[in-house]
């Protein structure tokens, strides 16, 4: 039973997949026929052909066996003449070129902020925290209330891209606490007289900077019966869940944060600062959402917006067979007032296709193998 709900997910994982190919396909489809352009194929997924039929607008509209991406096909698009026939997808001016080659990313960007939006009014951003319930033990020495929002922890802001996460913010704290104890050299001197500050919003409105708040120890049993002690702030927090007009307002920076946490991972895998098993393909992202969604239904909300930004900044890489690549090439062809010769750039995109391919498959195999 238990295998079966996991290939349910994993059915569910691939459709969520398809989806976000759909959706940046549907960009460059929307774009194409906005702009006139001559449409001969609109794919999902690559390989053999699954379903297939052609609209009244000589459109072939496929679904193909493997869901590794998509196309949108333009007529004469991968021609090699330097002169294109009137009605080419090479004969339409640069900037309409562009706005087709940009409207995948564009849509991707958009899926991510709207997806944002749901998150945030749903769940909370899994950054922003408010406090629930205050712990009787120590009400008397908690100088938070409840209800109340917590921005900051100490001078760290919580955010999930531009700032930390709480729990990184409350370990940070506590090996500051830990670390004046130390310095101390006094035996009456203890974590719980270390104090710092927290920016918070209380339920009237008014937000404040609050000062003395500090950890209290506790000592608890582990599964050995051996006493383990253990520090908490006396509070039960959650996710904030923000109301629609602050969901609205934040959406963008925090679709874009995600977008930027892409990006800062990018530039680690460059400069060997995480290892390339971290990331995954197609096949091991489709196991991550099957695995999160199984775990927590909510978790989708989660990685939608995350997968969204992830595939919009991808695409925008100025690598072969990118639209990011494409976007350059005809950039430079406005610019010269000319096309760099097409045979040179279709080839080039060929070998960046292949090389695409070739990545995502060994990033696969050494996410599963290492």
């Amino acid at each position: 039973m238990a295998t079966l709900t996991y290939i349910l997910y994993i059915l569910l994982a691939i459709g969520i997949l398809l989806f976000m190919v759909l959706i940046h396909e549907l960009g460059h489809y929307i774009a194409g026929r906005i702009l006139k352009f001559k449409i001969t194929e609109f794919s999902i997924g690559f390989g053999k052909a699954i379903f297939s039929r052609t609209n009244k607008r000589g459109e072939k509209i496929s679904l193909r066996l493997f869901p590794l991406g998509g196309y949108c096909a333009f007529a004469g698009e991968g021609d090699e003449s330097n002169t294109p026939q009137k009605g080419d997808f090479n004969s339409f001016a640069p900037w309409k070129r562009i706005i087709v080659f940009f409207a995948g990313v564009f849509m991707n960007f958009l899926t991510a902020i709207l997806f944002s939006l749901i998150l945030l009014c749903t769940y909370g951003g899994r950054d922003i925290v408010k406090v629930v319930d205050i712990n009787e033990d120590y009400s008397s020495s908690i100088v938070l209330s409840e209800g109340d929002v917590i921005y900051e922890v100490g001078d760290q802001k919580l955010d999930i891209a531009f700032g930390v996460l709480y729990n990184d913010a409350f370990n940070y704290q506590l090996s500051q606490a830990k670390k004046f104890e130390e310095e101390a050299n006094d035996p009456s001197v203890g974590i719980s007289d270390y104090t710092f500050s927290m920016t918070v919003r209380h339920k009237d409105g008014s937000v404040e900077k609050v000062e003395g708040v500090r950890f209290f120890e506790i000592v608890e049993k582990n599964e050995s019966g051996e006493d383990i002690t253990k520090y908490t702030l006396g509070i039960t927090l959650d996710y904030y869940v923000h109301s629609f007009g602050e969901a609205l307002a934040r959406c963008w920076s925090y679709a874009f944060g995600l977008a930027w946490l892409v990006l800062k991972s990018l530039w680690q895998l460059l400069t060997f600062q995480i290892a390339i098993n971290n990331i995954g393909g197609p096949i091991s992202t489709i196991g991550t959402i099957a695995t999160a969604s199984q775990a927590n239904f909510a978790n989708l909300l989660i990685l939608i917006p995350m997968i969204s930004a992830n595939l919009a900044v991808f695409n925008l890489l100025p690598f072969p067979a990118l639209d990011g690549s494409h976007i350059l090439f005809t950039s430079i062809e406005w610019i010269r007032r000319k096309p760099i010769n097409r045979k040179v750039e279709n080839m080039i995109h060929f070998v960046g296709l292949c090389v695409l391919f070739a990545f995502v498959i060994i990033v696969d195999i050494l996410h599963f193998v290492l």
